[in-house]
């Protein structure tokens, strides 16, 4: 397997300090700066501040009539929705999971472009520190666009490995641990040893045949797997190799369709429970196990509510933190529907998380809540695509205003870190691009209000990967 190991420092810079550029030449010029002062263009409802910071990994694509790539990045939100800082990695085309990690880092997923003469999107796995803005560690692996990872200790990285069908008969689509220090990989499972080609399951077999898109180490034992192309969510035993239980059903999407970031948790009684966002359904659901059968507890959304949800989280206080990809928004909406908090971060939201509960923090069951059924989104402010260009220059042209931690809450307000030279539009990886800029560039400095020029990140696309399927 090829592999690039470096420790990096993309540090940020300081607001008393002068600019310092990172290594690649850039030239500088004036941008507007936001000042603490501005409304800010992308908080919707807001009836309740939340409790720390909350990251989303934004992919980095619009669809409509202006559509097309941008920018992949994550954003921090402060407890009102405040742009608290906003991080690009150079070289980075789609932006993927973000985990908080105990020790206050993050651990991100997401595609790059090595100039190494081939036209694939490796995947980049790194620990950010999102009170310095520096890369902790980073390694590149030659998996293909891996969409979700999880580090399950210091030297070891739990993958998802889609579209894996480079140098193999066939196709070997898989969940693995890959040793980020040994560039080996230490166990693995093969999709292909328990679901039959023949079996009308997944997609293509040669190309995109289950999209597993998500996986989740439930405990030591057991790994929660989203093949997405297969409209299930399965549970496998690491040690014995079998499948526990699946959620759905190969094909139907009656149960779920598409689905993205499924969640295992359980209720008081132990129960089961897996809430999910069923992404071409448009709503979120949660299925709880009772003598061997799932029975759906909840649904909340639909088509004129929802678009494309591809995240869902439930929180301590019994809501549920919904990333609403297409609407390019953050929800928070109670278990009766309410919309409570109300983000947005264009363009097209795939992970979220709200900081200070860790990875895919758990809170009660629905069923525990006593709130099972079917609820309406209600309360939510479903801005206009004006509004959400207007926010999109926002948070591009975030730049210092504050001190480093100046407002306690454990981050960097209004800064931008990490990135380089690269361009807004950020074009690569497998998908299609054009040019169109989503409102300018991110700012270097603060006092001087000036920033990098737009660099041309050229990139080779790799063919018949449709943008719509990204995810």
């Amino acid at each position: 397997m090829r592999r690039r190991s470096v420790i990096v420092a993309l540090c940020c810079l300081c607001v008393a300090a002068p600019v310092v550029l990172t290594a690649s030449a850039a030239t500088v010029a004036p941008t507007t700066s936001v000042t603490p002062d501005a409304p800010n263009p992308c908080v919707g409802t807001m009836e309740r501040a939340a409790n720390g910071l909350t990251v989303v990994s934004v992919q980095g694509m619009r669809f409509g009539d202006d559509g097309g790539k941008r920018k992949a990045r994550l954003v921090a939100l402060g407890p009102r929705g405040e742009i608290e800082w906003v991080h690009h990695r150079q070289g980075n085309v789609w932006g993927y999971d973000v985990d908080p990690l105990e020790d206050g880092t993050l651990f991100v997923t997401a595609t790059t472009n090595l100039d190494d003469g081939d036209d694939r999107g490796e995947t980049v796995f790194y620990k950010l520190d999102p009170e310095t803005g520096d890369v902790v560690w980073e390694e590149t692996a030659d998996f293909l666009d891996t969409h979700d990872a999880d580090l399950v200790s210091d030297t070891e990285i739990l993958v998802a490995n889609m579209r894996a069908t480079e140098g193999v008969d066939g196709n070997r689509d898989r969940l693995l641990v890959y040793n980020r220090t040994t560039d080996e990989i230490t166990w693995q499972w093969q999709f292909r040893d328990h679901y039959s080609r023949e079996a009308d399951v997944g997609g293509n077999y040669s190309e995109d045949w289950t999209h597993v898109n998500d996986v989740d180490a439930v405990n030591e034992t057991h790994y929660l797997a989203s093949p997405r192309n297969f409209d299930m969510v399965v549970l496998v035993n690491r040690t014995s190799g079998e499948v526990v239980w699946e959620l759905g059903e190969p094909n139907s999407g009656d149960v779920m369709l598409k689905q993205h970031n499924p969640v295992y948790y359980e209720s008081e009684n132990g129960t089961p429970t897996v809430v999910v966002a069923d992404s071409e359904n448009n709503r979120i659901v949660e299925y709880a196990r009772r003598d061997g059968d799932w029975q759906r507890t909840w649904r909340v959304g639909n088509s004129s509510s929802l678009s494309w949800p591809r995240d869902a989280d439930r929180l301590p206080n019994g809501n549920t933190l919904v990333g609403d990809s297409s609407n390019n928004r953050v929800l928070e909406v109670t278990p009766d529907g309410e919309v409570v908090w109300e983000v947005y971060t264009p363009w097209l939201v795939y992970d979220v998380e709200r900081v200070p509960y860790g990875d895919e923090a758990g809170g009660p069951t629905i069923a525990d809540q006593d709130a099972t059924g079917r609820a309406r989104i209600t309360g939510d402010a479903d801005f206009d695509a004006a509004r959400q260009e207007r926010c999109a220059a926002h948070i591009s042209n975030a730049t210092r205003f504050s001190a480093l931690g100046g407002d306690g809450d454990g981050g960097i307000v209004g800064d931008v870190f990490g990135g380089g030279n690269d361009d807004e539009d950020g074009s690569g990886g497998d998908g299609d691009g054009d040019s169109t800029d989503d409102g300018g560039s991110g700012a270097l400095a603060g006092g001087f209000g000036i920033a990098l020029s737009l660099g041309v990140l050229a990139v080779t696309v790799v063919a018949g990967v449709a943008l719509r399927r990204r995810g």
